[in-house]
């Protein structure tokens, strides 16, 4: 096989056996990245409207409407800064599914994290501190009102607080252990469903690389495949690409390629196998291989 442009990805154990981690460290795919994403924004934009609810409350409250009655208003106000941050921490919870952080970084692990649980204490406390400061208000409805605040925004910061927050971390150990059970034909019971799909994937491409790279020099096949590289320097291609099995086939002459595992390929958003393996075994040199 010809050499790869420099600058590239490190060839990697090029003889699979029994032991050897076939997923490396999990990274989202550009499927889950996009679903994290729209999450997020939604995430966003719902608590957006719950800090404008706690905005409208406090300049009502500044212009006393609620010293003598409107408390129905200022409830509902209350219910609806609730209803939106919380359904603003869910997606939120629901996108660091699809794309966790690392526990590399501590910081940006927590704050990633807990962030739902920050914005509903922003979109809370300021109205509620407000109204039980309120000399104005009818002590009765000052204190059904406060209340009533009070456990909306413990409720709410509840189901904004990550206590077993996914991780990189968690993700790849749980892949591993899916690819070992793949292999060795069990059940699955070790993968998460944001993993599941990925590893079997990986698992499935790998051994069919490694069947169709036999040589007398790698009897048990290579870990090995080749893949346009992603444009403009990024990390991931912004459309999903076709791996080969070696970097002279038909597909890759006078691109750009990258190359390394299975793994290594899906990370940059190259997930298609090829789909001419017999052709391209006779333009690698692999056919006849014992």
């Amino acid at each position: 096989m010809t050499g790869v442009h420099k600058g590239e990805l490190v060839m990697t154990d090029n003889t699979p056996n029994g032991d050897v981690d076939v997923t490396k460290a999990w990274r989202a795919s550009q499927g889950q990245k996009s679903t994290a994403t729209r999450l997020r924004i939604f995430a966003a934009i719902a608590w957006v409207v719950a800090i404008g609810g706690e905005i409208a409350g406090i300049v009502m409250l500044r212009q006393h409407k609620f010293d003598h009655g409107n408390m129905g208003l200022l409830i509902g106000i209350l219910v609806g800064i609730a209803i939106f941050a919380i359904a603003g921490n869910l997606m939120w919870k629901s996108a660091n599914k699809q794309d966790p952080a690392s526990k590399a970084d501590p910081a940006k692990f927590f704050f990633q994290n807990q962030l739902g649980a920050i914005v509903t204490l922003i979109a809370f406390l300021p109205l509620i501190v407000l109204i039980f400061m309120d000399k104005d208000m009818d002590p009765k409805n000052k204190k059904i009102a406060g209340g009533v605040g009070v456990v909306l925004a413990a409720l709410a910061t509840l189901v904004g607080v990550s206590f077993k927050p996914p991780s990189v971390e968690q993700y790849t150990q749980d892949m591993n252990q899916c690819a070992a059970q793949i292999e060795a034909k069990q059940p699955t019971t070790a993968c998460s469903p944001e993993v599941a799909a990925q590893a079997q994937a990986i698992a499935q491409d790998s051994a069919a690389v490694a069947e169709a790279t036999k040589d007398a020099a790698h009897p048990a096949g290579q870990d090995v495949v080749y893949w346009i590289a992603p444009e403009n320097g990024a990390k991931t291609s912004s459309t999903p690409h076709v791996f080969h099995i070696c970097e002279g086939v038909s597909p890759l002459r006078g691109k750009t390629v990258n190359h390394g595992s299975v793994t290594e390929a899906y990370a940059q958003n190259a997930t298609r196998i090829t789909k001419q393996m017999a052709m391209e075994q006779k333009q690698c040199g692999f056919i006849g291989a014992k």
